[in-house]
């Protein structure tokens, strides 16, 4: 196994968002490596919790990645954060990233949770998508 290349798969992914026009019409460019501090934008997107495992085999190191993308807002009701979700989707849904050491094998969207945050006055999305990744 390998987790040399998580961090070359993280900035793929934020570049991907932050450089996307549909998710930045939705939300200024507001993603985030970590929940902001001071005053936090109404809605932002935020790169959360990644768990790696081995997925090395004959021809080299690799690893699957489950990666939790949060989309977080205090707008009423579940629509805005939803639309940003649907961008972020169309955005990472089978893209091809370029890394900056080694290979996107795959990259898939696997589940979502939409919730009541902050005594009901916020709302989250959490996203999970999966990467496959090789040290090519």
């Amino acid at each position: 196994m390998s987790y040399a290349m998580s961090g070359a798969l993280q900035a793929a992914i934020y570049d991907a968002l932050i450089n996307d026009a549909a998710v930045d019409a939705l939300i200024g460019g507001h993603v985030y490596d970590a929940v902001p501090t001071g005053a936090v934008p109404e809605t932002y997107v935020s790169l959360g919790r990644e768990q790696a495992r081995d997925a090395s085999d004959q021809t080299g190191d690799g690893a699957l990645h489950d990666i939790e993308i949060m989309v977080t807002t205090t707008q009423p009701g579940f629509t805005g954060a939803k639309a940003v979700a649907a961008a972020i989707s169309d955005v990472l849904q089978d893209a091809d990233l370029t890394l900056s050491r080694g290979r996107l094998v795959f990259l898939k969207f696997l589940r979502a949770e939409a919730r009541r945050i902050d005594a009901n006055t916020g709302r989250e999305i959490r996203m999970r998508f999966r990467a496959r990744v090789d040290d090519a």
